[in-house]
């Protein structure tokens, strides 16, 4: 429901869903690394089902790395945009997103070493 007290028209989720679209071939098209962490998912969730471990994790894990990459993405556009010039405060601003970027990874990373480490181990013990 909308705030007006109106459902969502079909035809406007769908125009919505082509904006969210857009930003995420915009993103994989200017940011290098989202391309990797595009393509490092890919692998994670190939090698995930060849193991037959628990996908979920993998999903959820990969997920939230692109979501805060894309929205990394956002900030730095609108901090170029509202800051043209160099300014410390957009520093911080980009360098936190980044920050958040990197914490996202670690606990993928970590997620994928809990969830795939074990049945790789059995694998090659």
């Amino acid at each position: 429901m909308r705030s007006d007290g109106s459902a969502l028209s079909w035809r406007r989720w769908v125009r919505s869903a082509g904006f969210a679209w857009a930003g995420i071939v915009h993103t994989y098209r200017v940011q290098a690394n989202f391309r990797i962490e595009v393509w490092a998912g890919m692998l994670a969730v190939t090698l995930t089902l060849a193991l037959r471990a628990p996908l979920a994790p993998i999903l959820l894990a990969c997920a939230l790395v692109l979501s805060v990459e894309l929205l990394n993405t956002a900030l730095e556009a609108a901090l170029d945009l509202a800051s043209p010039e160099w300014h410390p405060l957009a520093k911080v601003a980009k360098d936190a997103a980044a920050g958040a970027v990197l914490m996202a990874s670690v606990g993928a990373l970590l997620v994928g070493l809990a969830v795939l480490g074990p049945p790789l181990l059995r694998l090659l013990g």
